[in-house]
């Protein structure tokens, strides 16, 4: 699975993470899309290695509160999902 998790990350683009984000009701300003797709970019495999103890309360400052607690609400039901195939 982390394999197949690689070569998303891999190829991720920009737009493919703004048009996620944006099917989620998550409406990323031009610094919070950067941010998060650097940060995807930069941390995934520490995230996912770690995945029970990453506290995304360490970014809160980067987003909006609105896009926060959305954001915090996905990734809580993106770990429930996947959690067994991590």
């Amino acid at each position: 699975m982390f394999v197949l998790i690689e070569r998303y990350i891999n190829n991720l683009t920009i737009h493919d993470l703004n048009n996620l984000a944006i099917t989620k009701d998550i409406y990323l300003s031009p610094e919070e899309l950067e941010f998060s797709y650097e940060f995807i970019k930069k941390n995934w495999q520490s995230i996912l290695s770690n995945h029970g103890i990453f506290d995304i309360n360490k970014y809160k400052s980067h987003y909006s509160e609105e896009n926060f607690t959305k954001i915090k609400k996905l990734i809580k039901e993106y770990s429930i999902k996947y959690r067994n195939y991590l």
